[in-house]
């Protein structure tokens, strides 16, 4: 029996967030140069979205490169953005026959020409799609995220059109990538690693965290299940005591 039969649909996190590890890794157990990992990994995307979407998550936040991984080898990098471009364009008519709109975070403009267009062009192509919200972070970093939001204010306090004294939670929130999308419920990272690895550092202040050994290559659907069966065993308290979650 699949493990999807005990998820209660009631309690589901609305928000689900991936930090997509192992690729890489994958790929070298395969004797295989880590593209080939890489290429692998739009497998698993495409079941987990699935599945996410079949259960009801509203929103599935996917880390797929961010700022620091320019610093990889320039062959890797560019076979990267190349993957990106075809599994995108690949993919939009699927997203568009499953009611999947697709979103992207992340410092956009420094992506490649012809990735920054593709990705655009799926983002109008399915912007009026309703089932799940499909996030790509793409050259995102929560820091640099964080900075631009803090420029942003700033800008805003100097010209007088916002008071230091108005500025709250709620302000920070407006202007950062995820402006309008609800806060991560669960953040699931994948082989093994236990670091938050610069996403969404603001976001997950009180999202459950899930870590798995499987590479994600090797992530399925029955994986996103357990995690979320998990995230259903779990108290969440928000600084109250157990006892005031009961009265």
């Amino acid at each position: 029996m699949s493990l999807k039969e005990n998820i209660n649909l009631s309690k589901l996190p609305e928000h689900i967030a991936i930090i997509m590890d192992g690729n890489g890794r994958w790929a070298k157990q395969q004797g295989e140069q880590r593209i080939y990992g890489h290429e692998n990994g739009v497998k698993s995307v495409r079941d987990t979205v699935e599945a996410a979407a079949e259960l009801g998550v509203k929103y599935l936040t996917l880390y797929a490169f961010s700022t620091e991984n320019w610093n990889r080898p320039k062959e890797e990098v560019m076979a990267l953005m190349q993957l990106l471009v075809h599994t995108i364009s690949a993919e939009t008519k699927t997203l568009n026959k499953n009611n999947i709109r697709l979103q992207a975070i992340g410092d956009l403009k420094s992506l490649p020409a012809d990735c920054y267009n593709e990705l655009q062009e799926a983002i109008e192509s399915t912007k009026t799609n309703s089932r799940t919200t499909l996030v790509l972070a793409l050259s995102y970093s929560s820091r640099w995220e964080m900075v631009n939001a803090i420029k942003e204010i700033a800008a805003k306090v100097e010209n007088n059109t916002l008071s230091a004294a108005a500025i709250t939670e709620d302000t920070i929130n407006a202007h950062l990538c995820t402006a309008g999308m609800p806060e991560p419920e669960l953040m699931i990272r994948t082989s093994g690693e236990h670091r938050i690895s610069n996403f969404l550092l603001w976001q997950l202040a009180y999202a459950e965290l899930y870590f798995t050994d499987k590479l994600w290559p090797d992530f399925r659907k029955e994986d996103l299940y357990e995690a979320i069966l998990d995230y259903q065993n779990r108290e969440r308290r928000f600084g109250k005591t157990s006892e005031q979650l009961i009265s």
